[in-house]
């Protein structure tokens, strides 16, 4: 059957353009991880860091939204959960990490 179709040999690799081989062909997959790094990571881990030290420092009387949109005052902090007033004689109880924002002082006066 070769009388229909050439048979293929392999032929020598082509040399790399500047002679660095390895580090010519990681180059691109260096510079790729470095924009992940830069643009996507870096930036993630600083608004963690920073709602942590938000959610450590949350004290009895702040006023604060959950992320779910739920606004109220604190008035008793657990380990892991808080209390949070609504409304007059309406508390629930609200995990630490689901705070959203804490609010200025007076805020929930004015909605």
């Amino acid at each position: 059957m070769s009388f229909l179709i050439d048979d293929a040999y392999a032929q020598a690799a082509p040399a790399s353009p500047a002679g660095g081989g390895l580090l010519f062909e990681m180059l691109p997959l260096l510079l790729l991880f470095a924009v992940f790094y830069f643009f996507l990571i870096r930036p993630q881990m600083k608004k963690q860091k920073e709602h942590q030290n938000m959610v450590g420092a949350l004290a009895k009387g702040d006023e604060i939204v959950s992320n779910g949109g739920l606004a109220g005052r604190i008035t008793d902090i657990g380990e892991t959960f808080l209390s949070v007033e609504v409304a007059k004689g309406v508390e629930v109880k609200l995990q630490k990490a689901a705070v959203g924002a804490v609010l200025p002082k007076g805020t929930l006066k004015s909605l």
